[in-house]
């Protein structure tokens, strides 16, 4: 090793013309010294000669300017007196063999010392070849800065690295090349957009797919990862949810009919194992005599029948008809009582207090309770031994009630129809199975009546959007003889329930709706009866109400009613059987101020699985045109929705859906139009309709 010196000249100052060091932002750059200031050197920078300034303590002298009185020419080190280039710089670093062996030499001199020596630039150049070369030195300094295993860099002076912090680095670098080629990998999976396994992926990938997931799910106010973006770009996917969906599901990370809405809510997270457990045990137990039991009156005699859709699973209504003297009938209308299981404030109570009501989507039912006791003990099921509350109902000749009577009992439903099965009794009245037709003409009365007190009927053909795996399937709802005839006994049921809170001081959840103003008489008969007149009917109809308190709801011609027949489903339901319960039992009932508490629990929960649902219905019915595209269809105007924006409510005849679209100025309501879709994208949420005349 040579003897430690330093051919640079002893004055410690920088002068104009030395050749520097400068570590700025950019990384490391050659510098010559244009002027010393007081506290301050202005340099010319880099092969363009930038000018700039720096204080000497950020600078590190590499060669003195060959003669101290030099004053610098206008360019910096590629011009004279240094004339480096880049190509230079390169070729004068030695190679690598020979500065591995720098290091060998040094780390001879640790093993055996016990101490690492340490050379200033100039030595070290000295031991790699002419130290006198400022192409040597100014090469050996920028390969200093950079990334080499070798040797320290610390207050201007090289110190051989230890073997272990070698390796060290060499494992760290190779990690961090492995990072690179799998970011690289991942950055080409989703430009080239296709199916990838999310476990394959390291961490930062997986964070980068929580991003997009996160996005795609709406919640855009977190920002993208910066490096992302470029590769999005190149994947022909802008920094938005519709088209980051698009994405996902080409790389088959998100599912096509995937709601968002659903994310995190109570139905979305399932029943955890414990309620699971609970089901089964209130299930065994179902036989089991429960509280309450004795004082049950036995209707299992007393002929009844279930009336649904063929797909519901949840029965929790019966319908049957007694015969009485001189010709009259009782009507019997039978709820399911969950309440004869599960007790108020349990683990089960709380958790369909959480959801507030079952949520019915495109694909199926997201349940209130476990479906084990809401498709099972609780549904009035066929043949079927069943608790139930029954209401007994006379009504006079006008359709008023003559006379009521609620118990709870035991039934056992005949059989199950569907709404078709029962349209068809009742077309038909067989001899075999009067009750049907009979109950379809007393619950007409009944409707009749609700009528002439200012009741609106506004039924017609709805459109339903269905799943089917991947398919979307439309459901025409008819208002059938059927149909009419359940609805007619529920109303009932919600009225007679409600007179009877009135009477008995109960807090119930009453429902109601303020008067409204409807356009007159001769205004509504130009209209065509069916959607267009029920548009008009609508528009002027005030949003309904939920409150402890019994008040008119105008639409229904009530004056007071509560939702009470469907209690596996309506968690304000099953408030009202408690409530109806401690009134017969002779227990105290809840009070107003504790049933409104409850009341605001639910509300959220019932607003969430509203807005649900809409948004499913809606995905669907995107769907459905993706599937069933033809140039048009025949619509009718309903009503402006923002005129100003030419957007209109229009009615698709053949479909029975009613959905906005541009329409031409000037329509009128009930006008004929043909409407065609200008866009239709389910992952983005699209569906553009433009109707002409």
């Amino acid at each position: 090793m040579p003897p430690s010196r330093s051919p640079l000249p002893r004055r410690t100052s920088l002068h104009p013309g030395d050749l520097v060091g400068l570590l700025e932002s950019r990384g490391a750059l050659l510098a010559v010294v244009d002027e010393v200031r007081s506290g301050k050197v202005a340099l010319r920078i880099g092969w363009d000669s930038r000018r700039g300034t720096a204080p000497p303590r950020d600078l590190e002298r590499i060669a003195a300017a060959p003669d101290p009185g030099f004053a610098a020419a206008s360019g910096g080190p590629g011009s004279p007196p240094w004339s480096l280039q880049r190509e230079s710089l390169a070729e004068g670093l030695p190679p690598a063999r020979e500065l591995a062996a720098a290091w060998l030499l040094l780390r001879e001199v640790v093993d055996t010392a016990g101490s690492a020596p340490s050379l200033d630039l100039a030595e070290l150049a000295d031991l790699l070849g002419d130290g006198e070369s400022p192409v040597l030195r100014a090469a050996l300094w920028l390969w200093l800065q950079g990334e080499q295993d070798w040797f320290r860099w610390r207050q201007q002076r090289a110190e051989p690295r230890p073997r272990d912090e070698i390796r060290q680095r060499r494992r760290g670098r190779r990690r961090q090349q492995l990072s690179e080629a799998r970011r690289r990998a991942w950055h080409q999976s989703l430009i080239a957009r296709q199916p990838l396994e999310a476990s394959d992926l390291d961490g930062a990938a997986r964070s980068d797919l929580e991003f997009l997931r996160q996005w795609a799910a709406g919640e855009c106010q977190l920002p993208l990862p910066s490096e992302l973006l470029p590769v999005l770009q190149r994947a022909h996917c802008p920094a938005e949810s519709g088209a980051i969906r698009h994405l996902l599901v080409d790389l088959g990370q998100w599912e096509r009919h995937h709601l968002p809405a659903l994310d995190h809510s109570t139905w979305a997270l399932g029943f955890p194992e414990e309620l699971q457990q609970e089901a089964e045990r209130l299930a065994a137990a179902a036989a089991d005599p429960q509280s309450g039991d004795a004082d049950r009156l036995d209707l299992t005699a007393l002929h009844c029948f279930t009336v649904d859709d063929e797909d519901t699973l949840d029965i929790d209504d019966a319908l049957g008809v007694e015969e009485l003297a001189e010709g009259s009938h009782a009507i019997w209308i039978h709820i399911a009582d969950p309440g004869r299981l599960i007790a108020p404030d349990s683990p089960l109570d709380l958790e369909a207090r959480r959801r507030a009501s079952s949520l019915y989507l495109a694909r199926g039912t997201l349940p209130m309770f476990p479906p084990l006791l809401a498709n099972g003990v609780f549904s009035l099921r066929q043949g079927q031994r069943s608790a139930a509350w029954s209401l007994r109902v006379e009504l006079d000749a006008q359709g008023e009630v003559l006379s009521q009577r609620l118990v709870r009992s035991w039934i056992r439903p005949a059989y199950r129809l569907s709404y078709g099965d029962a349209d068809e009794l009742i077309e038909l009245a067989p001899p075999q199975e009067p009750a049907p037709a009979l109950l379809h003409r007393l619950l007409e009365r009944r409707r009749q009546w609700r009528l002439r007190r200012g009741a609106l009927c506004l039924d017609q053909s709805e459109g339903r959007l269905r799943s089917d795996g991947e398919t979307a399937e439309l459901q025409i709802t008819e208002p059938t003889a059927a149909r009419a005839m359940v609805a007619e006994a529920m109303i009932l049921v919600g009225a007679v329930v409600a007179e009877l809170g009135r009477r008995n001081d109960l807090a119930l959840p009453y429902r109601s709706q303020p008067p409204a103003a409807l356009p007159a008489p001769d205004e509504l008969a130009r209209l065509e009866p069916g959607p267009v007149r029920h548009a008009a009917l609508k528009r002027c109809l005030s949003r309904g109400h939920m409150g402890v308190t019994p008040a008119p709801h105008f639409s229904l011609g009530l004056e007071a009613y509560v939702q009470a027949t469907s209690p596996i489903r309506r968690y304000g339901d099953l408030l009202v059987q408690r409530q109806l319960a401690a009134h017969a039992e002779g227990r105290p009932a809840l009070e107003a101020g504790a049933m409104a508490a409850l009341l605001e629990q639910i509300e959220g929960p019932i607003r969430e699985g509203i807005r649900i649902s809409r948004d499913d219905q809606r995905h669907w019915q995107q769907v459905w045109f993706e599937q069933n595209s033809q140039p048009s269809w025949a619509g009718r105007f309903l009503r402006w929705l923002r005129p100003q924006d030419q957007l209109a409510l229009v009615h698709l005849d053949d479909l029975c859906l009613e959905l906005p679209a541009t329409a031409p100025a000037g329509c009128e309501p009930g006008m004929a139009l043909r409407v065609r879709v200008q866009v239709v994208d389910s992952l983005r949420d699209q569906l553009r309709l433009q109707a002409c005349t």
